[in-house]
């Protein structure tokens, strides 16, 4: 596996944890309500998922950190297996994303390309 998507894969894992930060912790805070679409008064209502979000978001990081991990320590096969999968369930996920809400295309899109380009480094 190159070097480059190896490096793709650590920067991923780093958005990933600033959005588990973000989902998981800093949910209340009124300048990210735009980012949820939410309201002060959905608060309550978003936490479980909002929260269960975050924590994906991190096991998905720690994922792509494992999988490099791997691959480094002479692992490749696993490694390369565990990146890809994660990769491939990103675009997905942001395919499904934009699909289930519009106004989200954005955060798909940047959920949905760096995991691509990781995708087809990795395959390559």
């Amino acid at each position: 596996m190159s070097t480059a998507a190896q490096m793709l894969a650590i920067f991923i894992a780093v958005m990933l944890t600033v959005v588990f930060v973000t989902e998981s912790l800093l949910y209340r805070n009124p300048r990210l309500y735009p980012l949820f679409l939410i309201r002060k008064d959905d608060l309550g209502a978003v936490r479980m998922w909002t929260v269960n979000m975050g924590f994906y978001n991190l096991t998905t990081a720690a994922a792509l950190v494992a999988g490099v991990v791997l691959v480094r320590t002479g692992h490749l096969p696993q490694g390369e297996a565990l990146i890809i999968f994660t990769a491939a369930q990103h675009v997905f996920m942001a395919v499904v994303l934009v699909v289930s809400q519009r106004q989200l295309w954005l955060n798909a899109l940047m959920e949905g390309i760096p995991a691509a380009v990781l995708l087809i480094l990795a395959l390559n």
